[in-house]
C-alpha cells in the first residue's frame, strides 16, 4: 500500500536496464494491484485463520477444507479439494494452455506442537502475523490474494490461472505430484510461490533422500556395557561421522553438492542398549552421476562400519528426486517476464539454476518451472515464527502481475 506510488514513479524508468521486457501495467493492472495493498488487513485475518490451523504433513485436511473455502467464496471454478489433500481452484484463460501457481499446505515437522503449546490463534502486530504456522501459510494467502484481485478485477487471463495448495511437500513432494500429473500436458509453467521473487529459481538439484536404520542386539547397561559389543549408538555415530567427512561436497562446490544427516532416533531409556535405530541422509548436486557417486561411497562406510562394530546397516530409499535443467530456459521469455515483474516491484531478482522444492517435480520430467524466492518472515519452526506482512502483499502482486501479462 505505501510502497505502490514509489513503484510506479520510479520504477519504470530502469526495468529496460535489468530485464530484455519490460512491464507495462495497464489500468485494470495497476487497480489490482493496488487492491491487494488495500486489503492487506484482510489477508493478514486470513493468514490468522489458516496459518492457525494445525497441519503437519499429511495431515493437511482441515487446512485444505479452509483454503478451498477461500477460493470458492472469492469466486475460482471448479475448486476441489482432493485426496492428498489439495485444495485446487481455476481461472479459466482466452486459451487451455495454464500457467499452475503451487504454495504448500503443510508445515515442518514440530509446528504442530509449537501451536498446541501456544494455545492460541496468531496475532497481527504491524507488518508481522506472530505465531507458528504463519510463515508457510503466508504464500498460500498471496495466492488467494492474486486470484481475488484478478477476478475482482474482471480481468479475463491469456492463460488459464490454477491455483494449488498442496500438501505433504515436506513428505516427498506428494500433493506436487499429483498436480503435475494433472496439469503436466495443459502447463506451459509451473510456479512455485516459495515468496516474492527476490530470487528466481530456473533449475533443481537432485535430491536423494535415505533412511539408513542399524540393527545389533538389545541388552541392559549391567550386563553389556563394555566395549567391544555391537551397540547400535556405537555405529550410527561412526557412521554419521565418516558420511560427514565425504570429499565430495567440497571437491565439487561448483555443482552445488550437500551431503546433511538431518535426524537420528534410537533408543529410549538410560539403561538400555537399542537393538535398533535409523539416521536420515540427504544428498543433493546438480550432477546425478556425484549424488551416485556418494552413496556408493555411503554403502562402503556401512560395509566397513559393520565389519568393525558387527551391528548390521539397511538403506531404505524415503524420497529419490532427480534435478532438472532445461536448455536455453534462463534466456527464454517465462523466465524473462518474471525477471521483469521482480524489477517492477524494486529489486533485481538473483538467479539460481539450484532449486530445491515442488518445482523439481516438473523440472525432472522436462517440464519449465520457476521458483519464486525471497524473505517471507522469520524464525520458521519455532514457537516465536512470523511472516512478512508486506513480503505476503508483494509475493501477491508479483503472482498477479504472472498471471495477468500475457501473451
Amino acid at each position: 500500500m505505501k510502497q505502490l506510488t514509489i513503484i510506479f514513479t520510479v520504477l519504470f524508468l530502469s526495468i529496460g536496464a535489468i530485464s530484455a521486457q519490460s512491464l507495462k501495467p495497464d489500468k485494470k493492472q495497476k487497480s489490482g494491484l493496488e487492491f491487494i495493498s488495500q486489503n492487506q488487513d484482510k489477508y493478514n485475518q486470513w493468514l490468522v485463520e489458516i496459518g492457525g490451523i494445525i497441519s503437519p504433513s499429511g495431515k493437511e485436511q482441515e487446512r485444505a477444507v479452509a483454503v478451498a473455502t477461500k477460493m470458492k467464496a472469492i469466486g475460482l471454478q471448479n475448486v476441489i479439494v482432493d485426496d492428498e489433500p489439495n485444495a485446487i481452484g481455476i481461472i479459466p484463460g482466452e486459451i487451455d494452455s495454464a500457467i499452475v501457481f503451487i504454495s504448500t499446505l503443510d508445515d515442518l515437522a514440530g509446528v504442530a506442537e509449537h501451536q498446541k503449546a501456544r494455545n492460541a490463534p496468531p496475532t497481527v502486530d504491524g507488518n508481522r502475523v506472530i505465531g507458528p504456522g504463519t510463515n508457510t501459510s503466508s504464500i498460500t494467502i498471496s495466492i488467494l490474494a492474486a486470484a481475488e484481485a484478478i477476478i475482482k478485477q474482471s480481468i479475463k487471463p491469456y492463460y488459464t490461472l490454477v491455483f494449488a495448495a498442496v500438501a505433504q511437500e515436506e513428505t516427498g513432494l506428494v500433493g506436487m505430484k499429483s498436480v503435475f500429473n494433472d496439469y503436466k500436458n495443459q502447463s506451459i509453467l509451473f510456479v512455485d510461490v516459495l515468496g516474492d521473487g527476490q530470487r528466481l529459481s530456473y533449475g533443481a538439484l537432485g535430491i536423494h533422500w535415505w533412511k539408513v536404520f542399524a540393527n545389533g542386539p538389545a541388552g541392559h547397561t549391567l550386563r553389556s556395557g563394555w566395549p567391544g559389543q555391537p551397540h547400535v549408538n556405537q555405529a550410527i555415530s561412526r557412521a554419521v561421522d565418516r558420511i560427514l567427512t565425504l570429499p565430495q561436497p567440497n571437491e565439487t562446490r561448483e555443482r552445488v553438492t550437500r551431503i546433511n544427516v538431518g535426524m537420528i532416533e534410537s533408543g529410549n531409556v538410560f539403561n538400555h542398549k537399542p537393538e535398533r535405530g535409523y539416521f536420515t541422509l540427504d544428498i543433493r548436486s546438480l550432477d546425478e552421476n556425484i549424488i551416485l557417486d556418494i552413496e556408493s561411497d555411503v554403502r562402503k562406510i556401512l560395509d566397513g562400519v559393520e565389519a568393525e562394530t558387527g551391528v548390521t546397516f539397511e538403506l531404505e530409499p524415503f524420497q529419490i528426486m532427480p534435478g532438472g535443467q532445461i536448455e536455453g530456459f534462463e534466456n527464454g521469455r517465462l523466465l524473462g517476464k518474471a525477471k521483469a515483474i521482480s524489477a517492477f516491484l524494486g529489486y533485481e531478482a538473483d538467479l539460481s539454476n539450484a532449486g530445491s522444492s515442488n518445482m523439481n517435480v516438473a523440472l525432472s520430467q522436462g517440464k519449465k518451472a520457476i521458483g519464486l524466492g525471497g524473505s517471507r518472515g522469520g524464525n520458521r519452526g519455532f514457537p516465536d515464527e512470523y511472516a512478512d506482512s508486506d513480503a505476503m502483499i508483494r509475493s501477491a502482486q508479483h503472482v498477479f502481475l504472472m498471471g495477468t501479462s500475457w501473451p
